[in-house]
């Protein structure tokens, strides 16, 4: 099956790109992570899913990402969810399945709580809401005050994983965990047990904060970060299924 074609939307400060394919209610939309884009594992997996049930789906890359204009170091998280909330109201009808990885199931939640009569379900993958809260010390976050980047080894490549100033202020702006989440649909949440990036405790905790009295967490034995190993895969599609046949 080939990938739809890369299309373009313009936001303030450029342009994103998009893949979207065509098809039935209620349309996927997957949130890459944090400096990943639309055509990973997971979000390619997405897309084949959605074909063989008939279903629209969009992926998309935030600024500074993939194909998309702008440069990395200028991306927040305000920024990136704005993008996303222009791709729901620029490329989407009827209701939605949010599908959110790492930084994008935290996207995902905002996205949510910012579209309520839109969004009919969110799932997150090893979601990772507030990391900039958690994700690092005290010496950590002095450093990126001070530097304004702080690098850190990146177990997924040989480029240093970097965090920007701008993008952990903008992240501490817009913090979930330490009250009610005001969301009433569907959540389903999917962590492994060895995830070394996001603390299975996370996944806890907005487990204990979401308001929605429909919420279910699947942990996935030997798990890591990426959950993109096709028995991993094979669990979130059952999921999203499951989703799918629930009643309006």
């Amino acid at each position: 099956m080939a990938a739809p074609d890369i299309e373009y939307i313009k936001v303030a400060g450029g342009r994103i790109a998009y893949r979207r394919g065509e098809g039935g209610s209620p349309t996927l939309l997957f949130l890459p992570g944090y400096a990943s884009d639309m055509d990973g594992t997971k979000a390619i997996a997405f897309e084949a899913f959605a074909a063989r049930r008939g279903l629209a789906m969009v992926r998309f890359d935030y600024s500074g990402t993939g194909a998309s204009d702008g440069e990395f170091a200028e991306g927040t998280l305000e920024g990136w969810l704005d993008q996303a909330l222009a791709v729901v109201d620029k490329l989407t009808t009827g209701p939605l399945i949010l599908v959110g990885s790492s930084m994008g199931g935290w996207i995902a939640l905002h996205v949510a709580l910012s579209r309520p009569k839109r969004v009919a379900g969110v799932v997150g993958i090893a979601a990772a809401p507030d990391f900039t809260q958690w994700g690092y010390t005290e010496s950590q976050m002095r450093q990126i005050a001070r530097e304004g980047m702080i690098e850190e080894n990146n177990p997924y490549g040989p480029e240093p994983s970097r965090t920007y100033r701008e993008f952990w202020e903008s992240g501490q702006q817009l913090r979930l965990l330490e009250g009610e989440i005001a969301i009433d649909c569907p959540v389903r949440l999917v962590h492994g047990d060895s995830d070394d990036g996001v603390p299975i405790d996370i996944a806890y905790r907005l487990l204990g904060r979401l308001r929605s009295a429909d919420v279910q967490f699947l942990t996935i034995k030997d798990g890591g970060h990426r959950l993109s190993r096709p028995h991993e895969i094979d669990a979130i599609m059952h999921i999203v299924s499951g989703l799918l046949e629930q009643p309006n």
